[in-house]
């Protein structure tokens, strides 16, 4: 009997070595890995004010973010936290900004207003200090996404679509309506924008010669911060990084921002460029591919200046090498992420709304764009040089009172200076029809014969890159 008990601790021993082996294998598949959570210094916060900010240092500045802020695989600020801030600096404007306004009949000494801000404060109540760089407002008012419409179901086995497809469709939006307001000079946000009010208060002011300055409600800033912000550290299963580091697969689509400025007013081919993933890039699995801080480089294949008559800049580039961070481990792993640097294809698909309309081709050209709308505005600038003239050609009102008519010549101090030109038209019959002239001199000029705009994409704007071979049409 004594062989049948070593036989059977024999198995037993067999059993409880092939047990910890596979308890070995299992603890080294879900080994955890230490990734250090830091936004870097120069991170863009892209944010818009609560309410109205006048130009005043030491002027109090609440903002909403609009986008979250990621740092390597997830959300360390999401998007609604609400940062504070004030006015720290009025800057005066340049000598042509403030020439044209005079021409306009504004002699406002017109400022910037520079704004900082000093902490966030995250959904769950924590606080956060920081320190932004001094920025300025951008010229649109942000307006929240509509609902998304319910969609019909889809067909089995269609992907969701991805967050950066949603943004693309964001960011198209955005473009709608940055060029319905700069063909109807704002008129956009009274009619679909919030705060009406506010902005036919706007509105009506500026068309004074002096006027008061602020940042109405819902301006857009780009703030950059000037210093990192650490979240501490995390440990991740290195089953959820497996494909970390890899190739993205083609035709997926990347969100990052530019480290540089690049603009086709001054760019030339073969010029380097530069950019950093802002968002990380999973697969339709989760798995990590790319991690928030992944560098690409790239160079400037195709450019054209502006050109007389409203032909609009051209700006082309390609991603050619992506370098991924690595994870910080403490000693040898074999799980950890190394930092990779490698060759990759890739062009622009889309780019943050400008106040300028850009429109990218299937082989990723940014063209400057304009609406044909503006031709509209000479012809009406016609008309009320016309009219401001009839007055000097002896023609009297429709009444037969032989008081001149003075609708002809305000339309046309109006058109040529302003506010101030309504007024300076009740003087003389000669200067309404002169200034009404001089304005559609200027609307010629400024609609038909001038250059058209630049394709400029500022350090920190945010664009979508595809990867692999150029987009087909």
């Amino acid at each position: 009997m004594w062989y049948q008990s070593r036989g059977i601790l024999a198995l037993l021993g067999l059993l409880l070595l092939v047990a910890k082996g596979a308890f070995s294998q299992e603890s080294g598949a879900t080994q955890q890995i230490p990734v250090h959570l830091q936004v870097e210094a120069g991170t863009p916060l892209r944010v818009y004010i609560t309410r109205r900010v006048r130009y005043r240092v030491g002027e109090v500045v609440q903002a909403k973010l609009i986008e979250p802020v990621w740092a390597f695989d997830r959300v360390v600020i999401p998007a609604g936290s609400t940062l504070r801030g004030q006015v720290v600096k009025l800057d005066s404007t340049s000598k042509m900004t403030r020439a044209r306004a005079i021409v306009g009949g504004d002699f406002t000494p017109l400022k910037r207003a520079q704004v900082s801000f000093m902490g966030v404060t995250l959904p769950d109540g924590r606080d956060v200090p920081l320190q932004t760089e001094e920025s300025l407002g951008l010229p649109m008012i942000y307006v929240p996404p509509r609902p998304a419409k319910k969609l019909k179901k889809q067909k089995a086995g269609s992907a969701k679509p991805s967050r950066v497809r949603q943004f693309l469709r964001q960011q198209a939006q955005n473009q709608l309506q940055s060029q319905a307001n700069a063909r109807s000079g704002g008129f956009y946000d009274f009619v679909r924008g919030p705060n009406k009010r506010e902005w036919l208060e706007n509105y009506l002011l500026s068309k004074l010669p002096y006027h008061p300055q602020w940042y109405r409600a819902r301006t857009r800033f780009d703030t950059v911060l000037r210093q990192p912000l650490d979240f501490g550290t995390v440990e991740i299963a290195s089953s959820e990084l497996a494909k970390s580091g890899t190739f993205a697969p083609p035709d997926s689509i990347a969100q990052m921002r530019l480290l540089t400025t690049i603009s086709s007013a001054d760019a030339e081919v073969g010029d380097p460029m530069q950019g950093v993933l802002s968002q990380p890039l999973f697969t339709q699995q989760h798995k990590l591919l790319l991690p928030e801080g992944t560098r690409f480089a790239g160079r400037i294949t195709l450019t054209q200046h502006a050109r007389l008559l409203h032909r609009g800049g051209k700006l082309r580039f390609t991603i050619e090498d992506v370098e991924v961070p690595g994870t910080e481990t403490a000693g040898d792993n074999a799980a950890a992420i190394k930092q990779t640097s490698r060759p990759v294809q890739g062009q622009l698909v889309s780019v943050e709304a400008d106040p300028s309309a850009v429109k990218v081709d299937s082989e990723g050209t940014a063209t400057a764009t304009e609406s044909k709308t503006r031709l509209l505005r000479p012809v009406i600038a016609a008309l009320i040089a016309t009219k401001s003239l009839d007055n000097d050609s002896g023609k009297q009102t429709a009444s037969g009172t032989g008081a001149p008519n003075t609708s002809g010549r305000s339309l046309g101090g109006f058109s040529g200076f302003g506010l101030l030109g309504t007024v300076a038209a009740r003087g003389p019959r000669p200067i309404g029809a002169a200034l009404g002239f001089y304005g559609l001199a200027w609307s010629v000029y400024s609609n038909i014969i001038a250059r058209g705009s630049e394709v400029t994409f500022e350090k920190n704007t945010a664009i979508a890159i595809q990867f692999g071979s150029p987009r087909k049409k």
